[in-house]
């Protein structure tokens, strides 16, 4: 019985790896998807996981689906299409080193799961799960964007907990006011949001996060928000409390999937109670065992390669 399920996008994270003096870049192809990333940090953390998602019928899919079920992940809910093939992110690094996304997905196989698979994979679960976590990307198309609201909101009543990471990827969104009304359309079916500093900027207007997570909560009443903010930490704000937890500091090789990471652990850490009874050194105890587990994941390329094991965290001095 799974303790946590993803829903969303599961694809090929093209990334590069080197650009020689005649300017050709030489890429290595990933598996990765946000939500098929959170999945397999957790279940690398100790937790029994599961991932909802439709891949292509072809050797991308299949390398997803070996990456997934090598990892431990439950993988029934992972559906192939016939009808489009796996999606490519390519991820490259521009002149400041900054990482830049390019997909090709029109359509992508991730975009074509549909409701009933969707809430059929949820409900041939023996148990229902403490946690189900989502993206937005899955939010950029149809008929996944259908399959995963409808999933969320079955789930939320049926008394598993929610968690939303919104990943703003300018490239799938017709325009800025399309991607900030589709990634809002969900919160108020949240108990636990994680977003990067640019997505509450995005969705609130404001930069200080303890008045952006204010503004969130207030709006949307949702439990526990944490806003990651690079190699300074996070800040949480969770019921009453609120307080900043400074980053693990390390060589950093890659910071792909390093938020997912995060989150994964996080979750990880809270399968056991969720959120009811959790005490605010409780929280912080978690979160700092997730910043251990993102930072280390910094420290090595790729974004599933680098994912710690619960040995590595525990046993980490950083």
């Amino acid at each position: 019985m799974p303790e946590i399920v993803t829903i969303g996008e599961s694809l090929i994270d093209l990334t590069q790896t080197a650009e020689d003096a005649r300017h050709i870049r030489r890429y290595a192809a990933f598996p990765g998807g946000a939500p098929a990333n959170v999945a397999v940090a957790a279940a690398r953390l100790g937790a029994s996981t599961a991932f909802i998602g439709k891949v292509g019928r072809d050797a991308f899919g299949a390398s997803i689906h070996g990456t997934l079920s090598d990892n431990q992940v439950d993988v029934s809910g992972l559906r192939q299409s016939d009808e489009a093939l796996t999606t490519l992110a390519v991820v490259s690094v521009d002149a400041r080193g900054e990482r830049v996304f390019s997909f090709y997905r029109s359509p992508g196989a991730d975009t074509l799961l549909t409701p009933v698979e969707a809430v059929q994979a949820l409900d041939a679960y023996d148990q229902k799960p403490v946690f189900l976590h989502f993206g937005s990307v899955s939010l950029t198309a149809e008929p996944s964007r259908s399959a995963t609201l409808e999933t969320v909101r079955k789930a939320r009543e049926e008394g598993i907990l929610i968690s939303y990471d919104p990943n703003y990827r300018s490239a799938l969104w017709p325009d800025q006011d399309s991607a900030i009304q589709r990634m809002k359309q969900p919160l108020p079916l949240c108990h636990i949001l994680k977003l990067a500093q640019e997505e509450m900027e995005l969705l609130t207007g404001l930069q200080n996060p303890e008045e952006g997570t204010r503004a969130l909560r207030e709006e949307y009443g949702i439990h526990l928000i944490i806003i990651t903010l690079g190699e300074e930490g996070c800040f949480y704000s969770f019921g009453p409390h609120t307080g900043y937890i400074a980053a693990c500091r390390v060589a950093v090789a890659d910071t792909n999937g390093a938020g997912d990471t995060f989150l994964g652990a996080l979750l990880s850490r809270l399968v056991s109670g969720g959120l009811n009874g959790l005490t605010q050194a409780q929280l912080e105890q978690a979160l700092r065992f997730a910043s251990r587990a993102a930072a280390l994941t910094c420290s090595r390329p790729g974004a599933i390669p680098a994912m710690p094991t619960l040995a590595e965290v525990l046993n980490e001095t950083i």
